[in-house]
């Protein structure tokens, strides 16, 4: 994902929405290699939200995961991808002042070859979708199951 200035970070002097870009397989199926989010940068966080953070090790590297609750110290966050890690299973609590902020929307871009009429109109219907929140009665689309099964 695109590293943000520190000013974007604090949301001062610049506009509170920002763009980024997924890589890696933690968020599948909800989110996939190269999508495209919109993120509200200082937005409040509740528990089932897809936050953007800065990774707890490597301060220069931002992660894309799911807030699963708030516990002594920050976040617990998780990947909706039970296989790919790299999320508080591996690196414990989140502290709050690294969750930057809370994904809002995603599209996918187009594949490239995709031309057909109709995959442009099936990639058209399902390009763009808000980011859901796994809540309990209402739960995200593709939320995780592990934490179900917890």
């Amino acid at each position: 994902m695109p590293e943000l200035s520190q000013e974007t970070e604090r949301g001062r002097g610049a506009a509170p929405f920002g763009l980024a870009e997924v890589t890696g397989p933690s968020m599948v199926p909800t989110l996939y290699q190269g999508d495209q989010l919109l993120v509200r940068y200082g937005a409040r966080v509740r528990a089932g939200d897809v936050v953007v953070l800065r990774h707890p090790f490597q301060q220069d590297l931002l992660v894309v995961k799911r807030a699963v609750e708030p516990r002594e110290g920050g976040w617990w966050v998780l990947g909706d991808n039970a296989y790919a890690g790299g999320d508080s299973t591996d690196y414990g609590t989140v502290p709050e002042e690294l969750i930057l902020g809370r994904a809002l929307f995603r599209w996918r871009p187009l594949p490239a070859g995709q031309r057909s009429p109709l995959a442009v109109a099936r990639w058209a219907l399902s390009a763009a979708r808000p980011v859901l929140a796994d809540r309990p009665g209402r739960p995200g689309r593709s939320a995780s199951r592990r934490l179900r099964a917890r």
